[in-house]
């Protein structure tokens, strides 16, 4: 269901990126949005995982810098069936971590130094499954492929605001509907935005379920959500908006937020998900 979910959630994402170039532009903006979001893809594609990783400070480990680390990674990755990923660890406060690359030949798994003291070796063994469970699932790519969609259209609005403001519309968008235009200015970013959500919190239900098979035990997972989700909100992080979803638990604490504009779905729907799980 998740995954039907996701599918029907990017397709839609992908028509309101075409009507979004087409009320810009009618044909014209509708194959401007399309190479334009290509082009952006593309680039996510190759160097999303470098700048993230950059971007938190996240050093590569060996064997021998976090071997009880690198030994769990190593044989759930062989119980997962995938490659076995490059370690990093950030030295972040926070309890937190996530995932990262373009396919499971090129993946990376992170984790702060806060939630490697905290967490037990099973409940640590339950994240890393979590984490290991999106890099089978490609949640990596799907992700970045609807953040770059998402803000592709928001470009697009922007452009459409400052074309109004400067002179209005050239002769190669006369094709485009004005009052379409308008319209998606308002909403296509608020709605781009409410799938990219909704797209990111079903690939986190996946990845539970996925995570606690490749970990041996739902509850391993189930305990380290409890702490996580305590921790996470008295021990704030320096993260960004735009990577927010890439976490195991939502880094950004606070702010009051509707559950649709949210990241994550609920933890405690998550940790029952987890306890009522038989395997």
């Amino acid at each position: 269901m998740n995954t039907l979910k996701t599918m029907t959630l990017m397709v839609g994402l992908t028509l309101l990126l075409v009507w979004a170039g087409g009320a810009m532009g009618g044909r014209s903006g509708m194959t401007m949005a399309l190479m334009f979001a290509l082009t952006m893809n593309l680039i996510s594609y190759w160097f999303s995982d470098k700048i993230v990783l950059k971007m938190y400070k996240a050093k590569e480990v060996t064997e021998n810098e976090a071997p009880e680390l690198f030994s769990s990674v190593r044989r759930l990755a062989q119980k997962a069936e995938i490659p076995m990923p490059k370690v990093y660890i950030m030295d972040q406060d926070q309890p937190n971590a996530f995932a990262t690359g373009r396919n499971p030949s090129h993946a990376a798994v992170a984790v702060t130094t806060g939630i490697m003291r905290i967490l037990s070796r099973e409940e640590l063994e339950g994240v890393i499954g979590h984490e290991l469970a999106h890099v089978k699932h490609r949640d990596i790519l799907i992700g970045t492929i609807a953040a770059t969609i998402a803000g592709a259209i928001s470009y697009l609005a922007q452009m459409a605001q400052w074309a109004m403001i400067f002179g209005g519309r050239s002769d190669d968008e006369r094709d485009g509907n004005p009052l379409a235009a308008l319209v998606m200015m308002i909403v296509g970013p608020i709605a781009a935005m409410l799938i990219q959500m909704a797209i990111s919190r079903s690939r986190e239900y996946t990845a539970d379920e996925g995570g606690a098979r490749i970990a041996g035990n739902p509850r391993y997972l189930a305990g380290a959500l409890k702490k996580l989700d305590m921790a996470s909100k008295s021990i704030p992080m320096h993260a960004q908006p735009a990577t927010a979803h890439m976490f195991i638990v939502n880094p950004l604490s606070g702010g009051g937020l509707l559950k649709l504009f949210s990241t994550h779905p609920p933890i405690q729907e998550r940790i029952a998900r987890l306890e009522s799980m038989t395997m």
